[in-house]
């Protein structure tokens, strides 16, 4: 008889004894809060911890990173083929010895070992029974990438989220309203468990424009008296010109304290200027949480280095980068027990600040900003274009609210390739063909190659870059393959 059925067969007050995890028995929560500090006391150690300190910090929890990832198929057969072997790895120094691997391993993965891949060091059928809890990546190309957080790997990552939203001003019963999206994405949810737990603030959780409308956004702003705005950058813009434009709310009397925003390439300033408080960026991933944050400097993003070891490197070569030098990013988590991520390429790209250390006293290395994805470059007539580029360049010209979308089209007479890009004017009334011209000729200028400009009225785009509707905003649309 199985399990299964053994348990169909069992009298009722039997299952009444059925063991069930509880979260609360799950972890040694002192120890845990001793081993990862929490907001403030983290501010009081961990985080004026010199450089050698955290060196020191990181080499042995990437040690011990490493022990785990022999245990776990994955980097059994990955590291194997790059010839790696047990030992190999003795110090911090040799993690550049150390295969990286991308989110194309993880997909295959998981079509071999479905549904979670056997990048996943727990078996949720046979292991020891502990609470888990599921959340995915965003999904914008198939299914959503799934991932199972024991209570460790979660809890850690919510201290972090705790940690980030007190740099930037949260404190306990301020109102903190997410505009992000509550699914299987990890963002939202994510958000609300460190808020509630670690901050002492209390997490609104409106969604995305689908769950919550974008006018309800500003209602629920402005009738709770609400503190902090969390969100994406693009839909932030967008709920302060909802406000303004079509609701006659003029966003900087609602009293906001701090957009907390994924900034990329948005102009921070100009959300300042719309909404009248300061802005912070976050970095983070669906299977690290956040992995760098401002504080209230705003002078570059803390990598929160007791957590994550974070590398910069040339996409091609792999080397690292000096500071203020562009590359792809290379992150290593430090506290993972299911899924250890040991060199993970993350696609994103991003540069090491220059200069003196924060004024803030911490040592942590910072991140200047997130400059878009590399598998989002485009090659286009033997220029690269990354989408977040042209975006930054649509968003000076006055005459247009922020709003875009890069369509990437060939000719099929010719086997031409354009990209057309198509922008939000702030008034639908504009004469757009004067700022169709402006544009083409400082695209031109700044990136050295001439795009196809398109005007479109104010909320048009929407529906192709999903901007009211998900957190993932869509900026890269590759039409060649219809044409």
């Amino acid at each position: 008889m199985t399990p299964d059925t053994q348990l169909a067969a069992a009298p009722p007050q039997q299952l009444l004894k059925t063991a069930i995890p509880r979260y609360y028995e799950s972890l040694d929560f002192p120890a845990l809060w001793d081993e990862f500090p929490t907001a403030p006391d983290y501010f009081e150690s961990t985080y004026r911890l010199p450089p050698e300190g955290i060196a020191a910090l990181q080499e042995k929890r990437l040690l011990q990173q490493v022990a785990r990832g022999w245990q776990i198929p994955f980097y059994q057969r990955h590291w194997g083929a790059g010839g790696l072997k047990p030992g190999d790895v003795s110090c911090l120094a040799d993690l550049k010895e150390i295969p990286p691997f991308s989110v194309h391993d993880l997909r295959e993965s998981i079509e071999r070992n479905p549904p979670w891949g056997d990048f996943l060091g727990i078996d949720p059928t046979r292991d020891a029974p502990m609470p888990l809890v599921l959340q995915t990546s965003g999904g914008t190309t198939g299914l959503p990438r799934a991932m199972l957080y024991t209570p460790r790997d979660r809890e850690v990552m919510n201290i972090i989220t705790g940690r980030r939203l007190f740099m930037q001003g949260v404190r306990p019963y301020d109102l903190v309203q997410v505009a992000l999206s509550t699914g299987l994405t990890n963002g939202g949810f994510l958000a609300r468990e460190g808020i509630w737990k670690y901050t002492g603030a209390v997490p609104v959780m409106t969604g995305s424009g689908a769950q919550t409308p974008t006018r309800r956004q500003v209602e629920i702003l402005k009738a709770w008296n609400v503190n902090f705005l969390v969100g994406f950058s693009a839909y932030l813009r967008n709920i302060g010109l909802v406000a303004r434009d079509d609701m006659g709310i003029d966003p900087r009397s609602l009293g906001l304290r701090g957009l907390i925003a994924h900034l990329g390439m948005e102009d921070r300033e100009a959300l300042e200027d719309l909404w009248g408080c300061g802005v912070y960026d976050t970095y983070g991933t669906n299977e690290f949480g956040s992995i760098a944050s401002d504080c209230v400097h705003r002078t570059g993003m803390h990598v929160f280095e007791d957590a994550m070891h974070v590398e910069i490197v040339d996409p091609e070569t792999g080397q690292a980068r000096d500071k203020g030098e562009r590359g792809v990013m290379y992150v290593t988590s430090l506290f993972k027990h299911a899924a250890p991520m040991i060199r993970f390429n993350s696609n994103d790209i991003s540069s090491w600040v220059e200069g003196a250390p924060c004024a803030c006293g911490s040592h942590h290395r910072r991140l200047t900003k997130l400059f878009g994805r590399a598998d989002n470059m485009v090659k286009l007539r033997g220029t690269n274009i990354f989408p977040e580029a042209v975006g930054a360049l649509v968003a000076e010209h006055p005459a247009t609210n922020g709003e875009y979308v890069c369509i990437l089209e060939r000719d099929a007479a010719t086997g031409r390739e354009d990209m057309r890009v198509r922008f939000e004017l702030k008034d639908a009334n504009h004469p757009a063909t004067q700022v169709e011209q402006d544009l083409t000729l400082r695209i031109k200028e700044a990136l050295g190659v001439k795009l196809v400009l398109q005007a479109a009225a104010p909320g048009e785009l929407s529906p192709l870059t999903g901007l009211s509707s998900t957190s993932k905003i869509k900026r890269l649309i590759d039409a060649r393959t219809k044409a």
